[in-house]
C-alpha cells in the first residue's frame, strides 16, 4: 500500500505529460542523478546516474554500469492519456455562454467526461527577458465541465450515441463577462497576459486518486494508462542496485496515444540518441555498442484490460487477467506485442525469483488489439522486449479503475529486472549468473 500511496500522489501531482515529466525529474533528483541538457555537451562517467528531457514532456534517463557495459536493462511507459487540447479561449455560439475550442487527443470514452468538474493543465510559453520558456501551468480549482443534453431532449440517449467532437464534446467555461483563459493563466503564473505567446493546454479530471472496496482492493484515479505503469517503472529503478556491467534505462515517452510518431515520442530518435552519446561518453567502440546491444532487454510497460464484470464474454477464453492478480505479459500472435516466448520466458523467470506473480493477457481472437510503445521502439532500436502491464477496468475513461496492489508488483518486478544478471551465449540460450 505504501507503492499504491506513493503512485496516487504521482498522479495527482502529473495532470498533463508536462507534469509527469517533472514529477519524475523531481524524483530523479531527489535520489541523486544528474540532468543533462540535449543542447549541451555530456561529460558521463562510470557509476554515473542521469536524465535528460525532450520537449519537457518525455524523458530519459540512465544509470551507468560502474566497471564494463555487457547490456542495457530498460523500461519504457508512456506519458500522455486520452483527453482534449484546448485551440482557443473562446468558441463561437450563443453569446451568453463562453465555451473553450477543443479537439480530441486520442481515443477517449467521451460519456465518461460529462457532467463532471474538469480543469486546465499543461505548460505556457511565456516571453522572458531573455527570450522564451516553457512554464508549467495547473489551474488547480474547478473550472469547468462538458454538460450533456438532458435526457427530456434526447430520449433514446440510452440506446446509445454517437459523440460528435465538435457538437457534444466542448466544454462550458463561463458567461459573458467571465476573465479569458489566458488571464487566468497569466495570473498563475504571475505574468502579463500579453506575454503569454502560446500554450500547450489539455482538459483534465478534478477527482483525486481515492482507494475502493471493502478491503481497499482497487483504487480508482484519472490516468492510470498509463501513470500506473510510468510510476511504477521509475520506483523499479530508484530501488534497484547500481550493477558493475548493466546498464539501467526508464524512459517515459509522449505522445503514444496518438502513433508516437513525434520529436519526443517513441518512433523518435530520442533513445537512440541517448544510447549513441553514452556510448561516446564511454568511450566505446561500435562492436561494443553493438554486442551490449545484443544483451539487452527492453519492459514495454502499458496497462491490459481486465476482465469486465460485467462483460466477461469480452475477454479471451483462455487468457484472462484480474486486478491484483500480478503483472501482466501481453501476447499477440500478430505482433502488436513485443513478447516473444523467449522473452516471455526470461521475465518470468526473474519475476519467480523475485516472488512477484505474472498473468498472461492476450485479445480475443475476432479482436485484435493496438500497437505498444515496444513494438514502435524496436523500429529504432532492436533488443529483445516483452510487454508487460498492470490489469486495469475502463481503459481510456476519464476515470479508471485498477488493483491497489498492482503497483507494487510491478515496482518489484522492475526493481528484480534492473538487477537480473542473465546473458544470451548464443541465439535463443540464456545464462543467469
Amino acid at each position: 500500500m505504501e507503492t499504491l500511496q506513493r503512485l496516487m500522489d504521482f498522479i495527482a501531482r502529473s495532470p498533463s505529460p508536462y507534469h509527469a515529466v517533472g514529477s519524475a525529474a523531481a524524483l530523479l533528483e531527489q535520489a541523486g542523478f544528474t540532468r543533462l541538457e540535449e543542447c549541451a555537451p555530456w561529460t558521463l562517467a562510470w557509476g554515473g546516474s542521469y536524465y535528460t528531457t525532450r520537449n519537457q514532456s518525455s524523458l530519459i534517463a540512465f544509470r551507468l554500469p560502474r566497471t564494463a557495459l555487457t547490456g542495457w536493462r530498460l523500461t519504457a511507459a508512456h506519458s500522455d492519456c486520452p483527453t482534449f487540447y484546448i485551440k482557443g479561449d473562446v468558441l463561437e455560439g450563443d453569446k451568453r455562454y463562453l465555451r473553450l475550442s477543443a479537439e480530441g487527443y486520442g481515443g477517449m470514452n467521451c460519456a465518461s467526461w460529462l457532467d463532471r468538474p474538469l480543469t486546465v493543465a499543461g505548460r505556457a510559453i511565456v516571453k522572458t527577458a531573455q527570450g522564451v520558456e516553457g512554464r508549467l501551468v495547473y489551474l488547480d480549482r474547478d473550472l469547468l465541465t462538458i454538460p450533456s443534453l438532458a435526457i427530456h431532449q434526447q430520449r433514446d440517449v440510452n440506446r446509445g450515441h454517437d459523440y460528435n467532437a465538435q457538437k457534444d464534446m466542448q466544454p462550458l467555461y463561463g458567461l459573458a463577462g467571465s476573465p479569458s483563459l489566458t488571464q487566468l493563466v497569466a495570473e498563475a503564473l504571475n505574468v502579463a497576459a500579453g506575454d503569454i505567446l502560446s500554450a500547450d493546454l489539455t482538459l483534465c479530471p478534478r477527482q483525486q486518486p481515492v482507494v475502493l472496496g471493502p478491503a481497499g482492493e482497487f483504487f480508482q484515479a484519472p490516468r492510470i494508462d498509463d501513470l500506473g505503469c510510468a510510476y511504477a517503472t521509475l520506483e523499479g529503478l530508484l530501488t534497484a542496485a547500481p550493477q558493475d556491467q548493466l546498464g539501467q534505462v526508464y524512459c517515459l515517452f509522449d505522445n503514444e496515444e496518438v502513433g508516437s510518431g513525434t520529436r519526443q515520442g517513441a518512433l523518435s530518435s530520442f533513445l537512440p540518441d541517448v544510447l549513441a552519446r553514452v556510448a561516446h561518453g564511454l568511450g566505446l567502440d561500435e562492436q561494443q555498442v553493438r554486442q551490449a546491444l545484443a544483451g539487452s532487454m527492453l519492459l514495454s510497460a502499458d496497462n491490459g484490460h481486465a476482465v469486465h464484470p460485467n462483460f466477461t464474454e469480452k475477454a479471451d477464453p483462455a487468457n484472462r487477467v484480474y486486478p491484483n492478480g500480478g503483472v501482466v505479459i501481453k501476447l499477440s500472435a500478430n505482433q502488436k506485442y513485443t513478447t516473444t516466448g523467449l522473452t516471455a520466458g526470461l521475465f518470468k523467470a526473474v519475476c519467480r525469483q523475485a516472488g512477484v506473480p505474472v498473468q498472461i493477457f492476450a485479445n480475443r481472437a475476432d479482436e485484435p488489439g493496438g500497437s505498444t510503445l515496444g513494438n514502435l521502439l524496436s523500429h529504432a532500436v532492436s533488443i529483445p522486449m516483452v510487454d508487460i502491464g498492470m490489469a486495469q477496468l475502463a481503459m481510456h475513461a476519464a476515470v479508471e479503475t485498477a488493483g491497489s496492489q498492482d503497483p507494487a508488483h510491478m515496482a518489484r518486478a522492475c526493481a528484480a529486472f534492473f538487477q537480473a544478471g542473465f546473458s544470451p551465449v548464443s541465439d535463443g540460450i540464456y545464462h543467469f549468473t
